[in-house]
């Protein structure tokens, strides 16, 4: 039996630790917010996060990250994008040497451009870090509906203790070596799923959403072996598997916030109507920095960072995108 701590009481990590308790394994859940643990511990819900799931009995929650993470072996890093870094920084001092640090976060970070990983290398030294990505909506896997998610890591061996930890009758866990293509397809998807839900917010229709699911496919691969990621990973589950759910599926905060802003709310508002983070706004502004730094072409990208702080009319950039020039189709094109 393995400790695993989950740093973070959102939706995902919260989900993660009922699915491992589950399996007999020992978890306690870092929560920013008392009130947050009392639930846990008390009421043994997260009403916020993950309604309607009861956790466990044998999942602990702490307001003191030095008591959530005493004596873990694997220490999740279940916070947003954005608190990566800083959290990171928190949970170095605290660790033995043996740990394995796991994160689901999915993003790049706007000031450095760097994916999770990279932030993670930055402050904890010396530890396998292992990335767990794929299409995996945090409610259906409380619920065991059958999950497949990929373990990414430069180390291979963490790579596969993840995937035994985690695997289960309904959570199955692949390993992948392709670290950047990972974290780039996981990180992008939430692009096009704004976009998706802006085009559903406007009241087009399938045709419009296949297309920039397919075409927004191409901006995913461009970028990502720019960046030297493999081209076969973006069509598996951390690529083409997480776009299709997370452009489809009213579980994802990114599509139902592009539904409110096409629907005419602005980007602040939507993210207030959600209630969580949306890690797909974030993205935007990443992504339309590297574009610009590295000259790749992304139209939707570029579309849709001017209708979020710009002010532009989305449908006004919906006919751009359709008049632009002729050309062969291609996803490299």
């Amino acid at each position: 039996m393995s400790k695993v701590a989950f740093v973070g009481g959102g939706s995902f990590g919260t989900a993660l630790a009922v699915l491992l308790s589950k399996k007999g394994e020992e978890c306690t859940i870092w929560c920013h917010s008392q009130s947050s643990v009392d639930e846990i511990n008390n009421k043994r819900e997260n009403e916020r996060y993950l309604k309607g799931i009861k956790i466990p009995d044998s999942i602990t929650a702490y307001s003191d990250l030095k008591e959530a993470v005493e004596g873990a072996d694997v220490i999740v890093l279940s916070v947003p994008s954005k608190a990566i870094r800083e959290v990171s920084k928190k949970v170095a001092p605290l660790l033995k040497g043996h740990e394995i640090i796991v994160t689901v976060a999915k993003g790049i970070e706007k000031q450095t451009l760097k994916r999770m990983s990279e932030i993670i290398e930055d402050e904890i030294k010396n530890h396998p870090i292992v990335v767990l990505s794929g299409p995996s909506h945090a409610e259906e896997v409380a619920r065991d509906i059958p999950t497949t998610v990929t373990a990414a890591s430069k180390d291979m061996e963490a790579a596969r203790k993840i995937q035994k930890l985690f695997s289960n009758n309904s959570f199955r866990v692949y390993t992948n070596s392709d670290l950047i293509g990972v974290e780039i397809g996981g990180a992008f998807k939430n692009i096009i799923a704004l976009a998706a839900g802006i085009s559903d917010g406007i009241g087009y229709g399938d045709n419009t959403k296949a297309a920039l699911m397919t075409r927004g496919m191409s901006e995913i691969i461009r970028v990502g072996t720019k960046l030297s990621g493999r081209p076969d990973t973006f069509y598996g589950l951390t690529g083409m598997g997480d776009l299709i759910v997370t452009c489809t599926s009213m579980h994802s905060r990114n599509r139902r916030a592009g539904i409110l802003i096409g629907s005419g709310m602005t980007a602040e508002e939507a993210v207030k109507e959600i209630g969580m983070v949306v890690e797909g706004i974030e993205a935007v502004k990443a992504f339309y920095e590297l574009k610009c730094q590295t000259n790749v072409d992304m139209p939707i990208t570029a579309a849709l960072y001017e209708v979020l702080f710009s002010g532009s009319n989305p449908k006004d950039k919906v006919t751009e995108l359709m008049a632009r020039s002729h050309k062969d189709e291609g996803l490299f094109i």
